[in-house]
This record gives structure tokens, C-alpha cells and sequence, in this order.
């Protein structure tokens, strides 16, 4: 089968590779379509790996069925989720999945930007879910990253009403605007440095777009420079160190700021400590989703409160991974990019 390889951001080479072979209790599954993370392309955390197939945000159809698997069947359309957890352990039974050792060490095989991938007993047993008619394979794609925005919001204690500020329009400050829309927040403020992706918030539920490049706690609206609006949810979408110190900057007395992006692990912020006491301030983080997440996320997209087709602005053969690899980390004119591996 062919597969792209990763070596680095701008090297992602097709090569050939078996069609792995499955075991008892696993399953084998065509990928039709495969998206770029932006955790894809973040260079330092993926080269030391290298070489290696990625794409965790997956859709594909079932084509082999391992013995002793009963829930799923050929041809049965499907979501996979690269990491699950045991549901046993300590993190696991108090809720937070995502520091679950299992979950940090399970994966699907090789990855999804390849015509085939193994699916584990694991993964068969609490990762795989069948796709709803109303949900198209390129439209599955969006359930992990969905599923991780919802545990976000979840973890953060959202409710409706409240004023959120998205910093960073990339894909996953979109979604949480999306999201935090249909969920009945209140005044949506996104930010960002580039007018195409502000203005793709401005159509995905931001009520106010702001430009990051006018300078800290500024921006311009109708010719007019003002401070940027305080909120009640911060939730910080990109790893910029200027981003979160004005996230810091820009949350209400009684908010919450959640921390949705990783910054490389030798980045230190300084926190202004008094202020966050004294303001009943809560910092939390956010990483990858659980189960009830994913089930969420499915019905969010079936029910269409949540307009994923519309963010895909590229659907590229697998033989192109490269070019949407260099799409994602340029960050310019691209949103969502499917990799097609089928085509």
C-alpha cells in the first residue's frame, strides 16, 4: 500500500509500505479521508519520531474483520480514535482520561495518511465508532478534533450566557467558536494576525473579530482603536507566548483562561499571581478527549449545530501530503486540509 512518510515539515515523502495484517479481536480499515492537525506540523514534537506515518483525524470503511469481533462488520463506515484510555486507573476513574498511561501509549497502525490501517483490540473495544448517514467520511474527520474543543469547554465549566474570547483562528479557535455558538454563549470575540482566517471567524460565529498585529490589548474596529473586551472564558488557541500573556491580560474578574494549545515544553510564562488571586481567576489545560466527547462530537456534526464541511478548504491525494503539510504550517490561506488516500 502507499503511505506518506514524515521526515520533517517540508519532506513528507509516498512510499510503499505492507498492508498491515490483523490479529484476533482487531480490525483493518480503508482510510478515505485523513486530516492534517495542526499538532501535525508542529516540528519539534514530530521530527524526533521521524521517520513515520501520521494522521490521527480519521474516516474509512471497515474491510476485514478480525475473529471474535461482533460489534462491527464489513463495509460499516467508521471513526477510529488513535488513543484510548484503560477506564480503570486513578486519572481514569476521577475523569481526567487524557493522563491515562494507556491512553498516551495506544494508537492505530501506521497512521492515517496511508491507504490502510490496523486497527487494535483496544481501539476496536472502546475507540471505533460507526458513522451516522448524516455524517460524511471528510465531515468524520472533524470528530477527534470536535471531541477535543468539547472536553476543553467541558473541563473549563462553560455555560451559556457567558462572553468567550477565542485567541487564535486557526482550526481549533474556529471549532471552539462554532461550538461555544451552539452551546448559547454570549458576545464571541476571536482573534488572530491574519485577515483570512479573522474574517473565516467572522462567518463561523465570532460576533467580533479582532486583528492581533495592532499591539497588546489593542485593536481596530470600523477605523477606531480600541482595548480588546475582557471575558468571561478565555480560550487560548495558538502557542505564541505574546497570545497567552494577552489572554492572562484579557480575562474577567471571576473567569476562566483554558490553556487548548501546547507551547514547546522549554517555554516558560511568568503568571501575575496577585491578579489571579485576587480576581478569583481559574487556569486550566486541555488535552485530546474521551469517549462522551467523541459521542458528542458525533451528534454535534450529525445535527449540524456545528458547520464542518465549510471549513475544508482543501482535499488533496495522498501523493500531495506533502503540499498540505506545508498548507497547515504556513498558516495562510488554508483552514481544514483532507488528505484523500483512495484517490
Amino acid at each position: 500500500m502507499r503511505a506518506a512518510v514524515y521526515y520533517n515539515n517540508n519532506d513528507v515523502r509516498l512510499e510503499e509500505r505492507p498492508v498491515p495484517k490483523i490479529g484476533d479481536g482487531e480490525l483493518l480499515v480503508k482510510v478515505i479521508a485523513s486530516g492534517i492537525c495542526g499538532s501535525d506540523v508542529m516540528e519539534w514534537y514530530r521530527i524526533k519520531k521521524a521517520p513515520l506515518v501520521l494522521g490521527h483525524e480519521i474516516a474509512g470503511e471497515i474491510i476485514e474483520v478480525g475473529k471474535g469481533v461482533e460489534k462491527y462488520k464489513k463495509k460499516d463506515r467508521v471513526f477510529v480514535s488513535h488513543h484510548v484510555p484503560c477506564n480503570t486507573c486513578h486519572y481514569c476513574l476521577i475523569g481526567h482520561h487524557s493522563a491515562c498511561d494507556t491512553l498516551r501509549t495506544t494508537n492505530f497502525a501506521p497512521g492515517g495518511f496511508a491507504e490502510y490501517i490496523r486497527v487494535p483490540k483496544i481501539n476496536v473495544d472502546r475507540g471505533t465508532f460507526v458513522l451516522p448517514d448524516e455524517i460524511s467520511y471528510e465531515e468524520g474527520t472533524f470528530i477527534e478534533p470536535l471531541a477535543c474543543c468539547y472536553r476543553g469547554l467541558r473541563l473549563a465549566n462553560f455555560k451559556a450566557g457567558q462572553r468567550v474570547l477565542v485567541i487564535g483562528s486557526g482550526i481549533s479557535g474556529l471549532l471552539h467558536a462554532q461550538l461555544v455558538k451552539a452551546l448559547g454563549a454570549g458576545r464571541i470575540t476571536a482573534t488572530d494576525i491574519s485577515e483570512y482566517r479573522l474574517n473565516a471567524a467572522k462567518r463561523f460565529g465570532a460576533d467580533e473579530i479582532i486583528n492581533a498585529n495592532v499591539g497588546t490589548n489593542l485593536f481596530v474596529h470600523s477605523g477606531t482603536v480600541k482595548t480588546v473586551p475582557t471575558a468571561d472564558l478565555v480560550i487560548i488557541c495558538t502557542a505564541q507566548e505574546s497570545a497567552i500573556q494577552q489572554g492572562l491580560q484579557s480575562v474577567d474578574r471571576g473567569g476562566t483562561v483554558l490553556f487548548f494549545a501546547p507551547t514547546n515544553p522549554d517555554v516558560k510564562i511568568p503568571l501575575p499571581l496577585w491578579d489571579i488571586w485576587r480576581n478569583e481567576i481559574t487556569l486550566t489545560t486541555s488535552y485530546a478527549a474521551s469517549q462522551l466527547d467523541i459521542e458528542t462530537a458525533i451528534e454535534l456534526i450529525a445535527n449540524k449545530r456545528v458547520n464542518v464541511k465549510d471549513m475544508i478548504t482543501h482535499r488533496l491525494p495522498l501523493e500531495d501530503t506533502g503540499r498540505g503539510f506545508k498548507l497547515v504550517a504556513e498558516a495562510k490561506e488554508s483552514i481544514k486540509v483532507i488528505i484523500e488516500p483512495q484517490r
